[in-house]
């Protein structure tokens, strides 16, 4: 819910107050809650204090400064509960009154921010499978033409492209986002001695403390790929190894230096040992920029992402079987 203010007017009119509306609560300042209820400000002042002192309430998700014009520092502002606790101590009929249209004012604006939204989401959603539709038939358009030429070629896999990065992106944004059309598990194993033998092929381009083991973190990264639990592969899939490999080699962090371009070069040959590095025509499935922008994604992100980053990973490179 956005900031908005909205004005209040006592049913006996002796009290009009500026009404700060935001996360989906009410907010008055204490002088506010004093001149609601007609009481001077130490008693309010008192209550308050009381409210938070036996417990009734907790400080510090019911209080909140904000900025208000004419005063050079914040000013602490307290929402409906405390608002209503205190109206119970001094029992102030203003206090039932307010409630009454503070919930009203509150259902109206959720109501309102809801119905808002759900139109948003209802026209992002047309628009994205307009778009899609579009590339579609732009897509079937180039192909019955038969347009073989390289040019031909090179626009109907933009438009395509194009058109599952947007069914991915809405995917994301509705949290539908899941591992599915993966390729199983093949034989093939990446050890330590055979990783560790990319990372010494390429310390001559790079000079200092470049692939330098600091702990365990590297081959830790490799074993956990193969981890199984109750007889059964943690990550079966081809594509769910490689996303985690990538990740769990970033963020180990094991080297000294070099910890990015190490992960990164480990995760293509991963990727080609297990013959999904590129499509059928030799184009490859991940695009340079695109590995770039998910090992600094990784690099960059927290913990808890961590599933969300590696469903991003799999669907971008899970497409062997169309």
């Amino acid at each position: 819910m956005t900031d908005k203010i909205i004005i209040y007017q006592s049913v006996d009119g002796k009290a009009a107050l500026e009404v700060r509306l935001e996360q989906e609560t009410v907010w008055l300042r204490q002088k506010q809650i004093a001149e609601l209820f007609g009481r001077e400000r130490s008693v309010i002042t008192r209550h308050i204090n009381n409210v938070f002192r036996e417990d009734e309430l907790e400080k510090k998700s019911n209080v909140q400064n904000m900025h208000i014009a004419n005063s050079d520092k914040p000013v602490a502002f307290y929402n409906l509960d405390v608002i209503i606790s205190v109206g119970y101590r001094v029992k102030s009929q203003r206090g039932t009154q307010f409630r009454k249209w503070a919930t009203q004012v509150l259902r109206d604006h959720l109501v309102q921010g809801y119905t808002i939204n759900k139109q948003r989401l209802t026209e992002q959603t047309e628009k994205l499978a307009e778009i899609q539709r579009a590339m579609e038939l732009l897509s079937r358009t180039l192909a019955n033409q038969e347009m073989v030429d390289n040019s031909g070629k090179e626009v109907l896999q933009v438009i395509t492209d194009y058109a599952y990065a947007l069914t991915l992106l809405d995917r994301y944004d509705h949290g539908t986002l899941s591992i599915e059309k993966t390729c199983p598990a093949t034989d093939f194993i990446l050890g330590y001695e055979a990783a560790n033998c990319i990372v010494q092929s390429m310390k001559g381009d790079f000079d200092g403390l470049f692939g330098i083991e600091k702990d365990q973190g590297f081959k830790s990264a490799l074993g956990t790929i193969y981890q199984t639990f109750d007889g059964k592969d943690l990550y079966p899939s081809v594509e769910e190894k490689s996303a985690n490999l990538l990740y769990f080699i970033v963020k180990n962090h094991a080297f000294s230096d070099g910890n990015k371009r190490i992960a990164a070069a480990i995760f293509i040959y991963f990727l080609n040992a297990n013959r999904i590095l590129y499509r059928e025509d030799g184009s490859k499935r991940l695009a340079d920029n695109a590995l770039v922008a998910l090992t600094l994604l990784i690099a960059e992100s927290k913990p808890e992402e961590k599933d969300t980053i590696v469903k991003v990973i799999v669907s971008l490179i899970n497409r062997c079987n169309e």
